[in-house]
């Protein structure tokens, strides 16, 4: 990897960075779309290129069971196997212990799964995790982290935390013996849960291995926190993280939330939410998201957004055509995940745009006076940009702020 910071908000933490890996360059700050079984659902992967896409992210759990790791190994990779021709990383599969914590039991020697599809207890280890993804070949890998949900409380935080610690040695000391360094990336993952005493102890520890990690991740997070909370943990770990290496926030995918990231310091996201959503049915744009089910729609014949350069607006397919046909045929749901990952790339392209000149601050006011209107501020957006010198509602004595979490696509037309 080659990492260089290339410059900085002379307000807010945000960066711009270019990252080279083995596949090529991926300007930071970015976000990677989701393709868990190595396919983003309902686009080829040369479709995914086409809109401008050079990362994306790979599942390792579901690509072990499969198609399985000799398949992968047999066609040279997850990056043949799939067409990918950019960048990939995968995560280490310690997500599942939280989504699949009734099938799991949890030792210090790693993670007992009974597989989802035959029932066969498998073992995931650190050195099993990294094993795997070095078969899939990713750019990008992840430690094996011991996961809680972030609404866990008491003693099983800290023994998680402690345990992550304690399986990136060996997580390093694996991939080093490999000799895969100079090909693969190994990535560490804060954990801690909301105990900032737990989060500052995991940064302590796992900056004094920075010698056998390319990056840092913070996890255990987006899992139904508050959003207060969530914010407040990720400046903490960005503040303390190594400035000269990339920052990943894992699990971020609303609009909002990558900005105020942005701004805290962090580099990379990822989540499922823009493609999700476009299969159920909602359109991602600058003034907020769509609802293409609701009957008002039935009459509209411009594209979702006529700025937008995605092919579906592109060529001039109607939010009228797409009411018709939203959530019944295939089709839809290919046109509109287009759309939204588009969407998410120019919110992150501007954001790199406006640090570069300078006016990332103005970009951020603009973006949340477009995207929330007369809804009102998410309380925590303006708690977290004011905690980076960014007043949301400076010169706005009208403005109205909604307590709690205020994500838009809740309470809008979207829902």
């Amino acid at each position: 990897m080659q990492f260089e910071v290339l410059a900085t908000c002379h307000t807010t933490k945000a960066r711009v960075s270019r990252m080279k890996l083995a596949h090529g360059v991926t300007m930071l700050p970015t976000f990677m779309p989701v393709a868990t079984q190595a396919a983003i659902k309902g686009l080829t992967a040369q479709q995914v290129e086409a809109l401008g896409v050079t990362l994306i992210l790979n599942n390792t759990y579901h690509l072990n069971l499969r198609p399985g790791i000799q398949v992968l190994k047999d066609v040279g990779g997850a990056h043949k196997f799939q067409g990918w021709n950019h960048n990939l990383l995968t995560d280490s599969g310690g997500f599942q212990l939280v989504s699949l914590s009734k099938f799991t039991k949890i030792t210090e020697e790693g993670a007992l799964f009974a597989s989802p599809f035959t029932g066969e207890p498998t073992m995931l280890t650190p050195e099993e995790s990294i094993s795997i993804q070095h078969a899939i070949g990713a750019d990008i890998i992840m430690q094996l982290d011991d996961v809680v949900s972030s609404l866990t409380t008491g003693p099983r935080v800290a023994e998680a935390m402690a345990r992550s610690v304690r399986w990136l040695d060996r997580c390093i000391e694996f991939h080093a013996n490999a000799g895969r360094k100079d090909v693969q990336n190994l990535f560490a993952i804060v954990q801690g849960g909301l105990d900032p005493v737990l989060r500052d102890e995991c940064l302590d520890e796992m900056i004094k291995r920075r010698d056998g990690v390319a990056g840092y991740a913070i996890g255990g997070l987006s899992g139904g926190e508050a959003k207060d909370t969530f914010w407040r943990i990720v400046k903490q770990c960005a503040d303390k993280l190594p400035f000269d290496r990339p920052r990943y926030v894992m699990g971020v995918g609303f609009a909002e939330d990558l900005l105020v990231c942005a701004a805290l310091g962090v580099d990379m996201a990822d989540c499922v939410f823009p493609t999700r959503t476009a299969r159920f049915g909602v359109a991602l744009t600058f003034n907020g998201p769509l609802n293409l089910k609701l009957s008002k729609h039935a009459t509209e014949l411009g594209p979702i957004d006529d700025r937008c350069p995605c092919p579906t607006c592109r060529d001039g397919v109607s939010r009228a055509m797409l009411h018709h046909i939203v959530t019944l045929e295939t089709v839809a749901a290919h046109a509109v995940t287009q759309h939204n990952i588009t969407f998410q790339a120019r919110v992150m392209g501007g954001a790199r745009d406006a640090i570069l000149q300078g006016t990332f601050p103005t970009y951020l006011r603009t973006f949340f006076a477009n995207y929330f209107g007369e809804d009102g501020y998410p309380e925590w957006c303006v708690n977290a940009l004011r905690s980076v010198g960014v007043d949301l509602l400076e010169g706005k004595p009208e403005a109205k702020v909604v307590q709690g979490d205020g994500a838009k696509w809740e309470y809008s037309d979207a829902s």
